[in-house]
């Protein structure tokens, strides 16, 4: 294709449209995790977040989300965020490279969907392959042609590649994916007009950072849509990458505990040896009858700990993101994030202090009383 065929289709729409489509495709692709569920409480901090009944097929006729009730509602700005999700609706247009369709691949698995992403195998990485799926079947977003495309999604997936025993490291990843945007730039050209700034591409893996690292057009340009969103980590640049939430396949809640029903005041399991917060409040807290604080698994069903607590906490391990924010709303609990660092998904869009309580670590000094402001 000569590069006049592409030169005049329109210019990349602000970085702002592609939130939006995440922010979209958070309600469309994680259909089995309940985030609007944490709107049909009443505690402390509300969260009546609107419900955005979309689907693929009624995009074309769709009409703005109706205003919230005056005062709340979890955005920045309601009128700005209706004004962009319409537009975003009615004009994104994404294109996605071929290999996602193409079967006879000898990698195909790395970029073709999954065939079952609500697999509880997946865990972690269930937002990376549910993303693809979901945008794969029949999004009214796509088009064939690459010409009128706003984005171009590149679709191999991190996950699928460390899982690969013909290329597993991080080194031979970052090598792979190098490979794959050169070979992109050398057969369509689309790469070459922008740099690559109107591409990216969406990992939940935390070596997906590195995948970058071998082609400076990848790590300078492309957007990076990531669960492991910090600004302290290398390879992650604030206000080009994107935040996505980590989120796990779990069945819809019929009905919420109310807050009177909650019976223990914080909720956390987890491992403690990526943490010092986590040692200290679990060394702290333990002993607490009014909290359930566990190092590992919980004795009872992990899910009941966010059923019966009011506040869950998200405290850093290895990386800033764990699934424990998305678990806590789908639960009906409020989150508490205890983190340095975390770019929080949709922050553009969502105000998080209206509907979670954010601590970095050096304010969360624990002491056998429960100071982190709970009550």
């Amino acid at each position: 294709m000569a590069f006049s065929s592409f030169q005049k289709r329109p210019k990349p729409k602000p970085l702002l449209l592609l939130f939006l489509f995440l922010f979209l495709f958070l309600f469309l692709a994680s259909a089995t995790v309940s985030w609007l569920s944490f709107s049909r409480l009443q505690p402390p901090i509300t969260l009546p977040l609107s419900k955005l009944q979309l689907s693929n097929s009624s995009i074309p006729n769709a009409k703005p989300p109706p205003p919230p009730p005056s005062n709340s509602g979890p955005y920045h700005n309601w009128d700005l965020f209706s004004t962009d999700f319409h537009d975003m609706l009615y004009n994104l247009k994404i294109f996605i490279y071929p290999d996602a369709s193409n079967s006879s691949s000898p990698f195909s698995s790395v970029f073709l969907p999954h065939p079952n992403p609500l697999d509880p195998k997946l865990g972690n990485y269930f937002s990376e392959h549910m993303f693809k799926t979901s945008l794969l079947r029949a999004s009214s977003f796509l088009t064939p042609h690459p010409q009128d495309a706003h984005f171009f999604f590149m679709p191999f997936s991190i996950n699928s590649l460390r899982n690969d025993p013909r290329v597993r490291t991080e080194a031979s990843i970052a090598g792979f994916v190098a490979g794959y945007a050169e070979k992109i730039g050398r057969e369509f050209g689309f790469w070459n007009a922008s740099g690559g700034s109107d591409h990216f591409y969406l990992h939940c893996h935390s070596v997906g950072r590195e995948a970058a690292s071998r082609h400076r057009g990848l790590l300078n340009n492309a957007i990076q849509v990531t669960c492991s969103a910090s600004y302290f980590q290398r390879f992650y640049v604030a206000h080009k990458d994107v935040g996505l939430p980590q989120v796990w396949p779990r069945p819809l809640e019929r009905a919420l505990n109310p807050p009177h029903a909650r019976k223990r005041l914080v909720f956390f399991a987890g491992r403690e040896k990526n943490s010092v917060v986590r040692q200290e409040l679990i060394a702290a807290w333990a002993n607490d009858t009014s909290m359930d604080i566990f190092s590992g698994n919980p004795p009872f069903p992990y899910e009941e700990g966010f059923r019966r607590s009011r506040y869950c906490l998200h405290v850093k391990g290895y990386e800033v993101n764990t699934a424990r924010i998305s678990d806590a709303m789908h639960y009906g609990c409020i989150p508490v994030i205890v983190s340095n660092h975390y770019d929080l998904p949709f922050n553009n869009v969502l105000d998080w202090s209206k509907f979670s309580i954010i601590f970095p670590n050096s304010e969360a000094e624990v002491d056998n009383s429960p100071n982190l402001g709970f009550t």
